[in-house]
Formats: structure tokens, C-alpha cells, sequence
């Protein structure tokens, strides 16, 4: 029989008040059930506005425990609901151990487990390595009430081997929790070929893993500590929204707009996964015996 299941992306404004937030997407997750959704996925860091635009050590204090209240409230939330939940938050693991992590959660409100961001940013705007120690769990897959997911974080999205060795562990779906926009001073040069490149390259993976593909983005303008809290001619973020789903050929299947909130659904047939890998064999004609040189920063 086909394993269709629908699939839900929470795209949303963030306000600066973490308990909102919070209630806002508790919201949002019975209204995606309401509507068939059987996985739910929030954004990156949903319960705080996108605090790594500058270094300030009182931004610790969003952080909290794994397992700890955020992870109550959406445990009572995928039970209330039945659905399959992938939720992105600051993890607080021991003093001075900080983690960019996503919770799986399963439906009947069971905590599965975590995938902490791998790969870490140091950009203008973008001071995650201020505030996140590397992940040290792998790269994971979670056996779920609707297959098998892979979780990635944001960065790690621009990573081929991130995606492959996910892949390889049996996911079907991989999830990209993100948050990433345009500086708004360089959006006319660079805008539309910057996002394009973000399109493409999960796109790409889906391809390359015969797997299918969800990326719940934030939107709105965001500035962290007003027009004094980043560098001269500091503008905040835009971001740029456009989460979308993608199956294992790479075609898009719903996909939201650039600047407001949206919950994006897409039936899924997981199915579809086996029968694009039979078509397109690309695990089976990968060259293992020749690809050591990947284990290299640089291949002299």
C-alpha cells in the first residue's frame, strides 16, 4: 500500500517575547493537524527572534534544557494532536555547553531524540559560533509514527555530505529547520541569486538521495538591538520565508512566499523514494573505494 502522509512547514514572524512564540506555534500545530498534517516542522530557533546577529552574553539566557519546558509543552502538543513533530531550539546542555538542536518528537508525544547543528556558522550577522558548541550526536535518523526522518539545521543545508550520510543512515525525508534571509543593503545586487542558490542546493540533495526534502524558513525584518545593535549601516535581517517541499526528483510540491506567515502542506508517497532510486541508482554506483580524499580539508 502507499505510505502517503501529509507533511506541514510553519513559516512565521517571531516577536521578541519567547512565551508567545511558544503559544503561537502550539497554535499553529493544531490548525496543521486540523488540516490532515501528519509531521509538523517549526523554523529554526522558533521561540526567539534570531539573537546570533550579535555577540551579547545575556542571549544565554534563552537557552534551556533538553528535555525541559519547551519540550513538555510540544510533547502534550504532538499527543494532543497525533502528529509527528521536528522543533528547533537553543539547548542549554551544561554551563558554558550551548547547542543549536532539533527535537523529534513521535506522535503519540514521545520524545525521540535530538540532532544538534554539525556545521556552524561565522558570518556578518550570522555569530553562531559565539553561542553553539558543534554537534556531537552524527548524523541521525528517527524511526517516526510516519517513517524514517533525517534532521539537519540551517547551515548544514549547504553541505553535500551532510546530506549523503543522512541518506545513507535511511532517511526518507530529510528537515532543515532554518533561518536565513537577505542583509537588506546587498537584496538588490545579490538577492535573487542568493536564493536561488538556497533552492537549488536542497533541491540538489533530494536528487542526489532520492529523498524528499522540507524546509520550514522564518520571514519578517529583524533587528536585534535596534539600528546601534550590529555594524555601521546595520539594517537587520529580512528573512526571506520561501519554505518549501521538494520530492525525490527535486520538484517543488508547495512552497510559501517571501514575507508572510504560512503553514505549507504537501501530500507526501514515501513510496516514491524506492521507486526514484530504482530509476535513478545513484547510491548504488557510488565509488566507495574511491573517495577516501573526502576525509581531507583540501586534496594537495
Amino acid at each position: 500500500m502507499p505510505r502517503k502522509i501529509k507533511i506541514a512547514l510553519l513559516q512565521a514572524k517571531v516577536t521578541a517575547d519567547p512565551a508567545a512564540n511558544l503559544a503561537s506555534t502550539l497554535a499553529q500545530i493544531e490548525q496543521a493537524a486540523k488540516e490532515g498534517a501528519q509531521l509538523v516542522c517549526t523554523q529554526e530557533l522558533f521561540r526567539s527572534r534570531y539573537f546570533c546577529q550579535r555577540e551579547d552574553h545575556a542571549n544565554f539566557a534563552l537557552a534551556e534544557s533538553i528535555p525541559g519546558p519547551t519540550t513538555d509543552a510540544l510533547c502534550a502538543a504532538a499527543r494532543k494532536s497525533g502528529v509527528v513533530l521536528v522543533a528547533s531550539l537553543f539547548e542549554r546542555r551544561a554551563a558554558g555547553i550551548y547547542h543549536n538542536t532539533a527535537v523529534v518528537i513521535d506522535a503519540g508525544g514521545t520524545l525521540l531524540g535530538s540532532y544538534r547543528k554539525m556545521h556552524i556558522p561565522d558570518d556578518p550577522l550570522y555569530h553562531e559560533k559565539f553561542y553553539f558548541t558543534p554537534g556531537d550526536l552524527g548524523f541521525r535518523t528517527f524511526k517516526t509514527a510516519v517513517g524514517t526522518l533525517g534532521v539537519l539545521v540551517c547551515w548544514d543545508q549547504w553541505f553535500p555530505e551532510a546530506a549523503r550520510l543522512t541518506a545513507l543512515a535511511g532517511a526518507e525525508i530529510l528537515v532543515y529547520p532554518t533561518a536565513i534571509g537577505w542583509h537588506p543593503a546587498e537584496k538588490a545586487e545579490w538577492g535573487a541569486r542568493q536564493l536561488d542558490s538556497w533552492q537549488t542546493i536542497q533541491r540538489s540533495h533530494a536528487v542526489a538521495n532520492g529523498v524528499f526534502v522540507a524546509v520550514p524558513n522564518r520571514v519578517g525584518l529583524e533587528k536585534d538591538q535596534g539600528t546601534d545593535g550590529g555594524p555601521e549601516g546595520y539594517q537587520g535581517i529580512e528573512f526571506w520565508g520561501h519554505s518549501f517541499i521538494a520530492d525525490p526528483s527535486g520538484q517543488v510540491l508547495a512552497k510559501a512566499g517571501a514575507s508572510n506567515p504560512a503553514i505549507v502542506t504537501a501530500e507526501v508517497d514515501l513510496d516514491l523514494v524506492e521507486q526514484t532510486r530504482q530509476h535513478w541508482p545513484f547510491l548504488r554506483d557510488r565509488r566507495v573505494d574511491a573517495y577516501q580524499d573526502l576525509t581531507r580539508r583540501l586534496r594537495d
